[in-house]
């Protein structure tokens, strides 16, 4: 990891939502931030609100080609790549399984899981050589609980929460550590609108959640910078859960208390 240097990070998914969010954590921990997103005008956008230290990139991180290119480019720009957050994703088919297609079930997969794959693989050969670095990828509660109907996002999350502990065995000796976080339900814009258009119950979330809410994004935001960190030196093929103790609960929902 840089020490006299500044650190250099990338975030995929950066334009908003948690990527976002992480975006601006990093800068705040004294990062130069390259944000990734396929909108591009709106990325570079963010990038400017950041400061000038910042620089935003388009990027299909299902596309092979477009990820190594983004890769060039940060690196030509700032000089390496000290931390990779590994983001950008898409959601479910919203429909039930008997009436989902192959076409939208490998469309999860190649951006949750190929996107994870190809940016880590990338951003590690930069990493290696110049002595070290942090990698933190974005799991999910979907990883480990049967949420019905969400089987490519399940797959993709738990696929990705696999291949952390594989990478992290692999290149801890070269000194590149490999983490995870798994967010519980995320107040996202996302999330806004199909609050608007009913299609989502957020009484229900909250009642079933432990801690009574959802997460704002920079809640998450926070425990992927600590994983990206210095602070988290001894920290490798970890999950960390931030899901307001939705995986930890298996009582009936009255045993919460009001």
């Amino acid at each position: 990891m840089a020490t006299d240097l500044q650190r250099v990070a990338i975030v995929t998914g950066a334009a908003d939502g948690i990527g976002w969010a992480t975006a601006r954590a990093l800068a705040a921990d004294g990062c130069r931030v390259a944000l990734v997103d396929l909108r591009e005008e709106h990325v570079r956008q963010r990038a400017e609100e950041l400061g000038s230290d910042h620089r935003g990139y388009r990027a299909d991180v299902s596309v092979e080609a477009d990820v190594e290119a983004v890769l060039q480019a940060v690196i030509g720009h700032f000089g390496r790549v000290d931390v990779l957050v590994n983001n950008a994703g898409v959601g479910d088919q919203t429909v039930p399984t008997l009436e989902q297609s192959v076409e939208g079930f490998d469309r999860v997969l190649g951006i949750n899981l190929r996107g994870s794959f190809l940016f880590s693989r990338a951003a590690a050969k930069a990493m290696v050589e110049q002595g070290g670095g942090a990698i933190v990828n974005l799991a999910s509660i979907a990883a480990v609980a049967g949420i019905p109907g969400r089987n490519a996002y399940g797959a993709a999350k738990a696929g990705v929460a696999a291949m952390t502990r594989s990478m992290a065995c692999e290149w801890a000796r070269r000194g590149v550590r490999v983490n995870a976080v798994a967010p519980g339900y995320v107040r996202t814009a996302l999330i806004d609108d199909l609050e608007r258009r009913g299609a989502f119950d957020t009484a229900a979330i909250e009642a079933r959640t432990p801690l009574g809410r959802m997460a704002r994004p920079e809640e998450i935001a926070e425990a992927i910078a600590f994983l990206a960190s210095p602070r988290a030196s001894y920290v490798t093929g970890a999950t960390l859960h931030a899901d307001g103790g939705w995986l930890a609960f298996g009582a009936p929902e009255n045993a919460l208390g009001p």
